[in-house]
């Protein structure tokens, strides 16, 4: 199974790339022989979606050749963990433009949130779960919420056993959904 963790902010200075290297450095402790991949939507340089269909009906076939390789990445995994952040309280843009981009990618796949911001990232991830609901993604219940203020220092986040067990709760709800859709399937 692959799991990615899907780093979704842009900005220069972003303080996303830092909570990905953690929860990628968690995930690498979790049992199960899960294959966590990182995959950080700045890399990929995705346009403004400006087409003239709809994602869902393209086949997974798009014109753009950054989409293409976004849709491949996201296509490529089981289950993801979204490490988002909160602006303006809701999702960031180029994560949504993103992920508007594209969809049959996310159908049914299962998928933990990881918020970040003022008050961490909690109505991002409330926003997300909507979204989600869209393609059919569960979303887990458990989730990690860091402060901006008090979790993160000098773009890392600040070890704590409550952090740390918080995003195990999380990978441990989202590999055992993950399991039981593909048994189900």
């Amino acid at each position: 199974m692959q799991v990615g963790i899907v780093i979704g902010s842009i900005r220069e200075g972003r303080v996303g790339a830092g909570v990905g290297e953690w929860v990628a450095q968690q995930a690498a402790t979790h049992p199960g022989g899960i294959d966590w991949v990182v995959v950080d939507l700045k890399s990929f340089d995705v346009p403004l979606f400006e087409g003239a269909y709809v994602p869902m009906t393209a086949g997974k076939k798009y014109a753009s050749p950054a989409v293409q390789e976004w849709s491949g990445a996201l296509d490529a995994c089981d289950a993801f963990v979204f490490v988002t952040p909160e602006y303006n309280h809701s999702v960031p843009g180029a994560f949504k433009n993103a992920i508007d981009s594209v969809g049959p990618e996310l159908v049914g796949k299962p998928v933990g949130l990881v918020g970040y911001g003022a008050v961490g990232g909690v109505r991002a991830i409330e926003h997300w779960r909507a979204i989600l609901s869209n393609f059919s993604a569960p979303t887990v219940r458990a989730e990690v919420n860091l402060s901006l203020f008090t979790d993160i220092a000098d773009g890392a986040v600040k070890e704590s056993d409550l952090k740390n067990k918080n995003l195990a709760d999380l990978f441990n709800q989202l590999v055992d959904l993950a399991r039981k859709l593909s048994a189900a399937s």
